[in-house]
């Protein structure tokens, strides 16, 4: 497979249109205005998060709702925000495949931290019914576009529950620059997805094999009474300078993650992920966290040198699942899955797909 020789994007991923120098588009396309452009929105959203801070500080039991899976930025954010500025933090963790490194993480953390710390462990056989449903009914983008935009909003919604039940006025999420894909949010959520809509995905609504109280596990604001307050809902790393290897070199200084080692996302990411992979790099052709390393590469805030080295390694262990790669043959196992039943059998989602209704009826 060919990559660009600067952000080791695959010459497979859509648009990636490697010249003959070797370079990908939006190499060739990276200007110091966009850069500037990017820069001073950064700034822009850095005013305004340090103001939000000062604003919810002292507003009730809880100033704000910090996202923690166990990964190192969230874990890294929940320290920022609790002993950096000094905001009374609820620590929020729904238990949905989380592995034993991100619980390890997950605990030193809220430790160290001292915070009050929730866990909500929604039913195991909705999930395994949910991810069996998708992975046989993946849209065009693939397997980890299909079910994490699926999953993520799950988690987002318990998340804004509880802050909309103890009055809570902010969440806080570690998510990293690209994360989620920019059309669904860049630095914060749109306040008309949090008031406004119902994020039920059609598909599963019109599938039939879900019970409305299985489809009730999706944030839906027309439950609530009008004069209803809903938090904000942010990604405070897309407002600070980001770094990828200064994140993993500061939770290990800080005691919050043990080693580098368990810092690595390689390592504390959901061990459905590697099913998931497996299925983008048999349907699409490569990695499909490949373009959101890639960017980060090309923006200087991952080393190019540990990726050129372990995004070849991530994917032979995916192919021939071996060591973290036997995930891929154990999800197939707990979920009762074929490799041929991993189809690409819809068209492409956007925004308005995603998240069609608006006022919903409870």
């Amino acid at each position: 497979m060919r990559k660009c020789k600067n952000c080791l994007l695959p010459d497979s991923v859509p648009g990636a249109d490697i010249d003959a120098s070797g370079r990908c588009r939006a190499c060739r396309e990276q200007h110091d205005d966009l850069r500037e452009r990017d820069e001073a929105l950064r700034q822009e959203y850095e005013a305004d998060l340090s103001r939000t801070l000062a604003t919810v500080r002292g507003t009730g039991d809880y100033d704000c709702i910090v996202n923690l899976s166990g990964g190192k930025d969230s874990c890294l954010l929940l320290y920022r925000i609790a002993k950096e500025h000094g905001l009374r933090v609820l620590a929020f963790t729904a238990d949905v495949n989380i592995p034993d490194v991100a619980w390890e993480n997950i605990r030193r953390t809220v430790r160290l931290v001292n915070v009050d710390h929730v866990v909500y462990t929604p039913p195991k056989d909705f999930y395994r019914k949910l991810y069996r449903f998708l992975l046989r009914n993946q849209e065009a983008g693939g397997a980890v576009r299909t079910v994490c935009y699926v999953c993520a909003p799950l988690y987002e919604g318990y998340s804004i529950q509880v802050a909309v039940e103890k009055h809570i006025p902010l969440v806080l999420a570690g998510y990293s620059p690209g994360q989620p894909d920019p059309s669904r949010m860049k630095y914060e959520f749109r306040r008309a997805l949090i008031e406004d809509t119902d994020w039920t995905p059609p598909e599963v609504r019109e599938s039939g094999l879900f019970s409305e109280a299985e489809l009730r596990y999706f944030w839906n604001p027309g439950r609530y009474s009008e004069g209803t307050r809903f938090p904000r809902y942010l990604a405070p790393f897309h407002a600070w300078p980001y770094s990828q290897d200064d994140n993993i070199r500061k939770v290990v200084e800080l005691g919050l993650i043990k080693n580098t080692t368990k810092a690595s996302p390689v390592h504390s990411n959901c061990p459905l992920n590697w099913l998931l992979m497996y299925s983008d790099l048999k349907n699409l052709g490569y990695n499909p966290y490949a373009p959101e390393f890639s960017k980060l590469i090309r923006e200087g805030k991952a080393s190019r040198r540990y990726w050129r080295i372990m995004a070849p390694v991530v994917d032979n262990m995916i192919r021939t699942q071996t060591f973290l790669g036997r995930n891929v043959r154990e999800s197939l196992k707990d979920l009762d899955l074929k490799t041929d039943e991993l189809r690409i059998t819809r068209a492409a989602q956007t925004d308005d797909t995603m998240f069609p209704g608006r006022k919903p009826k409870p």
